[in-house]
């Protein structure tokens, strides 16, 4: 058994660096939606007129199902929920 340790979980579960930094955008954003719904104390009804989808897609956000959801998805969503995403880039540790 290794006791290999990761900065993420999803450098433990992707394959490859850029598949694990992929999913760490898109949880992030995933992650700033579901609190942005909370703090606003939208209904999933409320967030799905918001954000130009249906209700069932904001529960799968909700729900944290991020196979569902591309990166360019996520920031369209976080665009329309008046949110402003950054991007910053460094040398990998």
């Amino acid at each position: 058994m290794s006791n290999e340790r990761f900065a993420s979980v999803w450098d433990a579960l992707e394959d490859t660096p850029a598949d694990a930094e992929h999913m760490k955008l898109r949880s992030a954003l995933m992650r700033a939606l579901k609190d942005h719904i909370a703090r606003t104390g939208m209904s999933q009804a409320q967030a799905a007129t918001r954000f130009g989808v249906t209700p069932p897609r904001i529960s799968d956000l909700l729900r944290g199902k991020i196979h569902r959801f591309g990166l360019e998805t996520l920031v369209k969503l976080a665009a329309r929920a008046g949110l402003h995403v950054e991007m910053h880039v460094r040398e990998a540790v």
